[in-house]
């Protein structure tokens, strides 16, 4: 008999273990080999395991568990016989000639269910310390429904008692008081600690400023098409976005640095990560050397990036090692928010809806399309001084796209 041991591959650098979040088989089942059969969470992502065999496949790990990387968590039975077609359909007709022999015992059993529709009501004796809850609550045990055996209420039964309301009846309250726990996952609780070590661990500020989207408005209609056609790719905001920020970066090097204990930490290349939301939660692909890019290339790269978001294909080294973050809550409506800092990096934008708003324009009231823009950072290595420049050259990129990110040449600059 040929089994297969597999174990679980390293997803990336540094990570240990992960955790099973989902089996899409079940235990027995035959499986084909690169086909999906789990779903394991490391604390950077969430990433599917392909059987390396064809297979009979016994499980070796339950749900939630938590393994190491190099552990076996399944084996897969190579010799097994791929089932028959028509094995499925054949199992089931001993099921179709007992159905009606299961059905004659219900038949004199019917009257027993009378007893059980009383225990459903709170007619119980409650425990000595579900007895104390109840009248510190001045409930009658009579109003609560007993979970335990024979109707006995429970202390646990007590205390999700609710005191009925002044001047009403407990009994005729409508509605589910029902509630549903799940675990988080390990990439949902890696998030959740770091956002609490940022908010702990760093002096975080955040400032606000506006800026004109008309000239980018007029840029996407006058060349998307054109742009499309040459490019294989729309002419989004990102791309406007991610160049004014490469080039603010550059102009403020301390902006896009990070602290390593008593040291800080300058780069000279821009790697912008990009917030993508998935079917797992919020992800931060990073764009390497973005500085170098064409408004095509960004475009081109985001969009890539954000389809394997949504595959959940997304690898753990896509997601590494960015120095500047961009988040766009603008596509969920939002006006303003205060971004958290995505460590170890110093700061990061957030974009938000796009609203025609009045606006003064060489002394005259106009109607513009404005966006609120915030920049959060790390008072510890990034002064006031500079991040509110930081943030005015971004915006100079955004109200003056021509000139400050296109080069005077708005053709050439978009590359057509």
């Amino acid at each position: 008999m040929s089994i297969l041991e597999m174990k679980v591959p390293s997803p990336g650098e540094s990570i240990t273990e992960v955790e099973i979040a989902t089996w899409l088989v079940k235990d027995g089942d035959y499986v084909e080999k690169d086909q999906p059969i789990a779903e394991v969470d490391s604390d950077k992502a969430t990433l599917e395991l392909p059987a390396e065999q064809s297979g009979v496949i016994t499980l070796k790990a339950e749900e939630g568990d938590v393994v190491q990387v190099g552990q076996v968590v399944c084996l897969i039975d190579m010799d097994a016989a791929k089932p028959a077609g028509s094995a499925a359909p054949a199992a089931e007709a001993p099921k179709q000639e007992e159905a009606p022999k299961a059905a004659e015992p219900a038949k004199t059993e019917a009257p027993k269910p009378a007893p059980v529709a009383a225990q459903s009501y709170a007619t119980g004796t409650p425990s000595p310390a579900a007895k104390k809850i109840l009248d510190e609550k001045g409930i009658d045990a009579s109003q609560v429904s007993g979970s335990g055996r024979d109707g006995r209420i429970s202390k646990s039964d007590a205390e999700l008692a609710a005191v009925p309301a002044l001047g009403g009846n407990s009994l005729t309250a409508t509605g589910s008081r029902s509630t549903t726990t799940t675990k988080l996952s390990v990439l949902r609780r890696k998030i959740a600690q770091r956002l609490v070590s940022v908010k702990n661990e760093t002096a975080m500020l955040t400032t606000f400023n506006e800026v004109d989207m008309s000239e980018i408005f007029r840029l996407r209609k006058q060349y998307k098409e054109e742009f499309a056609q040459k490019h294989g790719v729309g002419l989004g905001f990102m791309s406007f976005f991610t160049k004014a920020v490469t080039r603010a970066l550059q102009m403020y090097p301390d902006v896009n640095a990070s602290i390593d204990g008593d040291f800080k930490v300058n780069y000279d290349f821009c790697d912008i990560s990009i917030a993508v939301s998935g079917p797992k939660g919020l992800m931060v692909p990073v764009l390497r050397n973005a500085e170098n890019m064409s408004f095509a290339n960004v475009e081109g790269n985001i969009k890539d990036l954000a389809i394997k978001v949504r595959d959940g294909k997304i690898t753990v080294d896509e997601m590494t090692g960015g120095t500047f973050t961009i988040t766009n809550g603008g596509t969920f409506g939002s006006m303003m928010s205060t971004p958290i800092i995505n460590p170890p990096q110093s700061a990061i934008l957030g974009m938000h809806n796009i609203i025609q708003r009045p606006v003064a324009v060489d002394g005259q009231v106009v109607i513009r399309p404005m966006m609120y823009v915030a920049m959060s950072y790390d008072h510890r290595i990034i002064d006031g001084k500079e991040s509110v420049g930081f943030l005015v050259a971004v915006k100079e990129g955004i109200d003056n796209p021509v000139e400050i990110l296109l080069g005077g040449d708005e053709r050439k600059g978009l590359g057509l």
